[in-house]
C-alpha cells in the first residue's frame, strides 16, 4: 500500500482492555458499509442503527437514551434547538385541516411558528387560557390533534393543571405535547402526568453553559418517535456529535446546579418580594404566588428562572437602573452558569385580553454566581429605581 493511501486508511487497533468514564465523541458523516449488499439494504437499520451521520452516531445515541431514561419516554429524538424541537413536534404530527391548541402564555417563537407558518400549511391555531379548563374546553372541537402545556409559563410563570388539561385532550382524542424546559425532568416528568411528548431545549439547564444550541422531543410512544425520525431526515435535520458531547457533560452536573439554584433563587425571590419597587414576584416555589398550589402538588423542585413586575413608575425607570449592576448579565436564554436579568414586554405576545394586566416583566434567572453578590446587584437596582423615581417625582 503506497504512502499516499496510507495517509487515508488508518489501521485497526484494539480496544481490549480499554474503557473510559467520559462518552466517547464519534464523528461521522459518511457510514461504510462491509459489502455492496449491506450498503443496498441500509434502510433497514432505521430508526436505530447508523447508516449516514446525519441519522446519528453512538454519540447521538448515547444522549437520547440518557433523556429518555429522565423523561420515562420510549423515544427521543435531537434538534438544532429547542424551537426546532417544538417545530418537528407539531409539523411530524400535525395535518392540513387540524387543529393545535396552545397556551396564551406560550413560549413567542412558538407562537409565531403557529400564526406565520402553521397558518400557511392549513394547522389551525386557536389561544387558550393557561388557568382556565373551562376556556380550553370551549375551544376543542373535532378537528383538534393536540394540545400544547408550557407550565410555568413563558415570562408570566402562569402554572397549570397538567392532569385535568391532558384528561380532557384525551378525551377528545388529542395528543397532549408539553415544552418542560423550566422544570427539566429532575423537576418534573410530564409523561407520568399524561403528555404524549415533551420537548426541552437542551441548550439551558441540560448544557448548562450558554455554548450549546440543541432541543428533544421524548415521546411516550415509540412509534410516535419513529414518525418523528422520519419527518426529521425528510427536513435533513441533525445534530453534532460534538454538541452532543456537550450536553452529556452538562447532565451529570444538572442535579446538583438546579438544586443549587432553586434554593437562591426562592431567597433572592423572597427577598424581593419585600421591596417597595416590586408589586409581584412571579416565583412558583414562592408561598402566595400564582400557582404555588398546583406547583407544591405536582413538581419534584423549581428551577432558577422567576418574574417580577414592578411598580409602573419604578418599571419606566428599568433600562438606565439594568446599567448599573456589575454580576448579573443582560441577555436572553437562561439555565447556564452566569446570572441573567431580561426586561421583558409580553404586550405584543398575547392573544387573550388582560385586563389590568402588566405588559412588561424582568425576568431573572440565577446561575452560580456567590449569593452576596447577587443580592448586593440587586439592592443596587431596586436602590436605583427608588432614586430615580423619587427625583421624577420631585421634579414633577
Amino acid at each position: 500500500m503506497r504512502d499516499q493511501t496510507c495517509c487515508v486508511k488508518v489501521p485497526a487497533i484494539s480496544e481490549d482492555g480499554f474503557a473510559s468514564l467520559a462518552i466517547a465523541t464519534h464523528r461521522a458523516s459518511t457510514i461504510p458499509f462491509p459489502d455492496a449488499t449491506a450498503y443496498q439494504n441500509r434502510a433497514s437499520r432505521a430508526p436505530d442503527g447508523y447508516s449516514y451521520g446525519l441519522a446519528g452516531t453512538p454519540t447521538t445515541r448515547a444522549l437520547e437514551a440518557q433523556i429518555s431514561a429522565l423523561e420515562g419516554g420510549a423515544r427521543t429524538a435531537l434538534l438544532p434547538s429547542g424551537q426546532g424541537a417544538v417545530m418537528i413536534a407539531i409539523l411530524a404530527l400535525l395535518s392540513r385541516g387540524e387543529q393545535l391548541l396552545l397556551p396564551d402564555s406560550v413560549y413567542p417563537p412558538a407562537r409565531q411558528l403557529a400564526v406565520q407558518d402553521l397558518a400557511r400549511y392549513g394547522i389551525e391555531t386557536s389561544f387558550y387560557d393557561p388557568c382556565s379548563i373551562t376556556d380550553l374546553a370551549s375551544k376543542i372541537t373535532p378537528a383538534t390533534r393536540m394540545v400544547w402545556i408550557e407550565s410555568p409559563g413563558s415570562t408570566t410563570m402562569e402554572v397549570q393543571d397538567f392532569r385535568a388539561i391532558a384528561d380532557l385532550a384525551h378525551t377528545n382524542r388529542a395528543l397532549v405535547g408539553c415544552d418542560n424546559t423550566w422544570a427539566t425532568p429532575l423537576n418534573f416528568k410530564p409523561i407520568q402526568h399524561g403528555a404524549d411528548l415533551v420537548v426541552e431545549a437542551l441548550t439551558k439547564y441540560f448544557a448548562g453553559h450558554s455554548d450549546v444550541l440543541m432541543g428533544s422531543i421524548t415521546t411516550a410512544d415509540g412509534q410516535v418517535g419513529v414518525r418523528i425520525k422520519q419527518t426529521m431526515s425528510r427536513f435533513g435535520l441533525g445534530v453534532s456529535p460534538d454538541d452532543c458531547a456537550l450536553v452529556l457533560r452538562g447532565i451529570q452536573t444538572m442535579h446538583v446546579r438546579l438544586r443549587h439554584v432553586a434554593a437562591v433563587s426562592l431567597r433572592l425571590a423572597e427577598w424581593l418580594a419585600r421591596q417597595p419597587v416590586v408589586t409581584q414576584v412571579l416565583h412558583p416555589a414562592l408561598p402566595g404566588a400564582p400557582g404555588h398550589e398546583l406547583w407544591r402538588r405536582d413538581f419534584l423542585g423549581a428551577s432558577g428562572v422567576f418574574s417580577l413586575v414592578l411598580k409602573p413608575e419604578a418599571a419606566a425607570h428599568l433600562n438606565p437602573a439594568l446599567d448599573k449592576l456589575r454580576t448579573f448579565a443582560i441577555g436572553a436564554s437562561w439555565g447556564g452558569t452566569h446570572s441573567l436579568l431580561a426586561p421583558m414586554d409580553v404586550a405584543t405576545s398575547r392573544s387573550l385580553p388582560r385586563p389590568g394586566a402588566p405588559t412588561t416583566y424582568l425576568r431573572v434567572s440565577i446561575g452560580l454566581e456567590a449569593e452576596e453578590d447577587l443580592l448586593a446587584d440587586l439592592e443596587t437596582l431596586c436602590a436605583e429605581l427608588t432614586r430615580r423615581t423619587s427625583a421624577e417625582t420631585e421634579a414633577g
